[in-house]
This record gives C-alpha cells, structure tokens and sequence, in this order.
C-alpha cells in the first residue's frame, strides 16, 4: 500500500497486526496473574521527584495545575482533514471529495455534511487546520503523542525512547487524586498505536486500562490480608533481582505492583473504572458503542483523579476506520465505505462528552484533543483506488476544547489544495508546549536520557498563542 505520499511508511495501514497475545501495561489475563500485582503499566505518583517539584513551585509562588486533565482522542491512522474539518468545496471532485459541508455556529466556517453535531458546538470548540506533521508516521506513530519530530522508530534507533506527553504528565504533575494512576490508556488495539515511558523508564508507561476490572475481583478464598502477604514477599523477591536488572524492568514491576494494590484496595479507583456506577440515562445518553462507554469512561477518570486519558479510537470493524486507502484495500476501504460509516460515530461521541462535561462544569479543567497523526492526500486515488486518500504529513487538522482557553475560532489555514499550511503552521512541539502549559508544567523541564544527558520536555514549540 505503499504510495507516492505515503512518507517512507512501509506498512501496508495502521491496523496490520493487533498484537493480541502482546501485554502491554496493565493486562492482567488471569487470576493468578492478577495475584502477582505486577504488571500494571502505569506511572507512580508519590516520587521523591514530584514532591520536590512541587515544594519548589509553592515556594516561587508557580502553580502545578490543580484538578486539571486531558482526554486525547486518538484518531489512529490518519483522519482526511479535506473530508472532515477543512473541506474544499469549489475544488474538482477528485480533490474536493464526494461529502458535501454544512454551516458551522461560526461564521464562515463549515465541515462535513457527516459532522452535524460537531458544527452545532463550535463557538466551544478551536479547529486548528495548520498542523505541520511532518515526520510523523503510524506504526509506530509516535511524533504527535510526544510533540517531537525525532520520535520516529522507523528513521531514528532512538525514536521509541522519547517520552509520551502523558508519562511527561505523571513525572511531573501526577494524579490530581492519591490512588488513581496519572496516566491511562484505553482501548488498545496495538502497542504501536502509543508512545510509551522511554527514557523516563517503564515505570513511566501509562497505565492500561481495558483490562483493569480483573483487578478487581479477588479470587475465591483470598483475603486483603493475603494479597499484603503476596505483596511483601513479590518485593522481597524482587529486591533480591534488582541488581541483575539492566532495563529497568524490576523496578517497573515494584512501582506497578504497589500502584495494582492500590488499585484492589482504594475506593475510588474501584468506582472510577466502574462504569456500571453511572446512572443508566447517562449510559443511554452516550449510547453502546464501545467508543462511546469509553469516552464516558474517560469522562469518570478525570472526574476521579486521572490526570491524562487517552482513547485509541482506531479501525472499528462495524464502524469504518480513518486510514482510508481506497475499496482496493480491504477492510479499511474508501472515503465512502471507511469514513463515511464512522463520522456519525465520532460526531456522537465527541458532542455528547463535550456537552456532559460542560454541564458538569468539568470543561476549563478538562482539555480534550481529538486528532491523527497526520492527515491525507489532497489528491484522491493516488494509490490506484479512485476513491481513497494516501498519508499525508505536510498538513493536518485537529480540534481542541475546554481547558480553560479561549474557544470559538479557527486557527491556520490550508493552501487552495488543502496540501500545505498556507499560514500559522502549527507543530508538535507547539502542541506538546500547550498541554504542559494546561498542567502548569514548566516548558524548560529536562529528563536524562540513557546517558545521563539532560533532554528539554519541550525542544521545539511553544503554547499555542490564540489559546492563551
């Protein structure tokens, strides 16, 4: 499936390989291994670091966030900004695509036909049609979950080990709740779909929660007390291996273990990740879809103490999927056959969180991200298949809402062709920048790398200004 635009990709799409038998974070498959309270992938919270950062910005008066969170909608595989958030109405049909637009509550502005329900809330939301991915890839696609072109695993040896915004976020902000991990993923279809701790080490991996509610259920005839026991000796053990271990992984499975505990043991994260909880008219509300219960399940994380949840909202077999190479390429297909069945899907998730945590009053602490990793061809049939776009990285859109910014606007603008940036390019960096300036995090905040060299979170971006 490799095109003339497909940016040294050499994969066939996105969803090639599932991975299924891969654990990955928290997935915990059986009682036994629930016993062994170890493999959570999630990041710690009461580091010596953290509380030091956070000594030192009481005392320069700089805050560190408060009850603030993100939840990142993530659009794997590379959504046609051309056929969703920057149509090109007057362009030939080959370019302009078979959707038609509709008017948005801004004036002037107008998206897909498909997306009536997004139109209806833009005066809350910001569309930034100016994202620059160049260097981003999928597969793995890593460059816009860390705001740094150079993590990029297929061009740079090193690209994996750059550190996902979120694992950033629970170094140096943490959980806005003792006893909830920091960071969550949820949804995974594939590894590759996520960046990971990198260089901040694996106890720095979000946490992954499709599977967390076997945590919950201890097995028949064991007690809290002999989970302790089990606990205990598991860290004897594991003190005892610390010094063969040269990935990181025994210290891992220390910080992982205590944080599965806490899982079993504290309150509130059993009731967090218990969506059953909700009240039914609110589950009705955002409706089966699995996309859907997990945006509300999203929607409980941050409102318990999560302080970055991100969605793998990836191929769907029933729904489409938005790496949409044309019919020629099954199951994915084309503009038509993919996309088209799963923008009603995402119109009705996405208004129905945004309007729930509106009404919540929840949105200024909340900022949600729905995006790609790079956007498609402007050109349709570049691969043979009339009615499909390739993977483009020169231009991207994206939407931001809440977090307490200023809303009601579009930012950049496409080129005639909607190919390149005509104006206001935005970068990974500058999106990264944004997020860490959400959670107070200051922007000249290094790590050390696998060689003890110091690397700024932020090495190429600023806060986006028109949010500020």
């Amino acid at each position: 499936m490799r095109g003339p635009h497909s940016q040294g990709d050499s994969h066939a799409h996105a969803f090639l390989d599932f991975n299924g038998t891969t654990r990955e974070g928290l997935a915990v498959t059986d009682r036994r291994g629930m016993l062994k309270a170890g493999l959570a992938g999630m990041a710690g919270l009461s580091l010596p670091g953290l509380l030091q950062m956070r000594a030192q910005a009481k005392q320069s008066g700089r805050k560190m966030g408060g009850h603030k969170s993100v939840i990142l909608l993530w659009m794997c595989g590379g959504p046609s900004h051309i056929d969703t958030l920057d149509p090109k109405p007057h362009l030939p049909e080959n370019k302009r695509g078979p959707f038609s637009t509709i008017p948005t509550t801004l004036p002037g502005v107008h998206v897909c036909e498909h997306l009536p329900k997004y139109a209806s809330l833009t005066d809350k939301l910001t569309i930034i049609r100016s994202v620059d991915a160049r260097g981003s890839s999928h597969q793995p696609n890593q460059v816009m979950q860390t705001g740094n072109r150079a993590a990029a695993p297929r061009t740079n040896r090193e690209g994996k080990m750059y550190p996902a915004i979120g694992s950033v976020v629970a170094k140096l902000h943490g959980a806005n709740r003792e006893g909830l991990p920091p960071n969550v993923n949820l949804n995974l279809r594939d590894r590759t779909h996520f960046a990971w701790g990198g260089w901040l080490g694996k106890k720095h991996d979000p946490f992954v929660g499709d599977n967390v509610k076997k945590l919950f259920h201890l097995p028949e005839k064991v007690s809290v007390d002999r989970l302790d026991n089990r606990l205990a000796l598991s860290r004897s053990i594991e003190r005892l291996r610390r010094g063969l271990d040269q990935n990181g992984d025994i210290e891992a499975l220390d910080v992982f273990g205590q944080k599965a505990y806490d899982l079993v043991t504290g309150t509130h994260a059993r009731e967090a990740f218990e969506i059953t909880r909700e009240p039914k008219k609110i589950r009705d509300r955002y409706g089966p879809h699995e996309w859907s219960q997990k945006a509300l399940l999203a929607r409980r994380l941050v409102e318990a103490g999560v302080a970055f949840v991100t969605i793998d909202l990836s191929n769907h077999g029933a729904s489409g999927t938005w790496d949409t190479h044309g019919d020629k390429f099954p199951p994915y297909g084309g503009i038509v056959s993919g996309l088209k069945p799963l923008l009603p899907v995402f119109d009705h998730l996405y208004s129905t969180l945004i309007t729930d945590l509106d009404e919540r009053g929840m949105l200024d602490e909340v900022l949600v991200i729905a995006m790609g990793e790079f956007g498609r061809t402007p050109t349709m049939g570049t691969q043979g298949s009339p009615d499909g776009r390739s993977h483009w990285t020169q231009l991207m859109s994206m939407t931001l809402a809440g977090g307490g910014f200023k809303h009601g606007q579009v930012i950049g603008s496409s080129d005639k062709d909607g190919g390149q940036p005509a104006d206001r390019p935005v970068t990974p960096g500058d999106i990264a920048a944004t997020i860490y300036h959400h959670f107070g995090v200051p922007l000249d905040a290094t790590y050390e790398d696998h060689r003890g060299r110091p690397r700024y979170i932020v090495e190429d971006g600023k806060p986006i200004r028109e949010l500020l």
